[in-house]
């Protein structure tokens, strides 16, 4: 895409890489009033180095933003682009867009690499135990947003590619509302989002999930021999 701060004859030009970071400006970024600087903050460092390479900021030097209702201090990158910030617009992006964002409009075939960016912005991943059965391995994948008609458009677009429905709910708690999918629905987006290798991502995250699949994995080959039967190995590139 080349540098958006230098490049005058700017055009946006849709990769995985460039959807990778729209997910994460939708998540853990922000439009200035100004109509000119983007900014993303985030707690890994990690994140938004990954942020910056996505979006070809070379010179762009990363900086330190202190949250001003506890006082901690993040890393963060900002950059200015009227063109990118006018197209952004258009995509369905605007400023302090917590509460009011909508659909936004992805190219369905970087829509994965787009989630991919939204999971590590703002999603999460948990397993357990489920002590109500015998040996019941449990785990979801998650979606939040503050904003309900984004939630809507979010589960919306993936049951429309995948067909699984997921479940939401709102924590009134943290006024968010909550997308999660259950084991089965999980291995499917996990397929999706990382469909190949060494693609941008929260590294920590991406470790979390094979951790979590490992564990399933083996629990259901061993219930199943327990039970006389013998599972294909899985692949979850397929």
């Amino acid at each position: 895409m080349g540098d958006p701060r230098k490049n005058k004859n700017y055009k946006l030009k849709w990769t995985p890489e460039f959807a990778y970071a729209i997910g994460l400006l939708t998540t853990d970024g922000n439009l200035s009033k100004d109509g000119r600087h983007l900014n993303f903050v985030s707690k890994d460092i990690q994140l938004v180095k990954t942020f910056k390479r996505c979006m070809n900021l070379n010179g762009v030097k990363i900086g330190i933003k202190t949250n001003g209702r506890d006082d901690v201090k993040y890393p963060n990158i900002q950059f200015s682009n009227v063109k990118l910030y006018k197209e952004l617009l258009e995509m369905g992006l605007m400023p302090n867009k917590s509460k009011i964002l909508k659909g936004l409009k992805i190219p369905k075939e970087y829509f994965f690499d787009f989630l991919r960016g939204h999971f590590d912005g703002d999603g999460s991943c948990y397993s357990y135990w489920d002590k109500r059965w015998d040996s019941s391995f449990m785990f979801y994948m998650k979606f939040l947003s503050a904003s309900e008609k984004h939630i809507l458009w979010l589960r919306h677009e993936i049951q429309n590619l995948l067909n699984i429905k997921g479940s939401l709910d709102k924590k009134n708690e943290c006024r968010v509302y909550q997308l999660k999918y259950a084991k089965h629905e999980s291995r499917i987006l996990f397929a999706k989002i990382y469909y190949r290798k060494n693609l941008p991502c929260l590294k920590r995250k991406y470790k979390k999930l094979k951790h979590i699949l490992g564990v399933d994995d083996k629990e259901t080959n061993r219930t199943l021999k327990i039970n006389g039967r013998v599972m294909e190995p899985v692949d979850i590139y397929a």
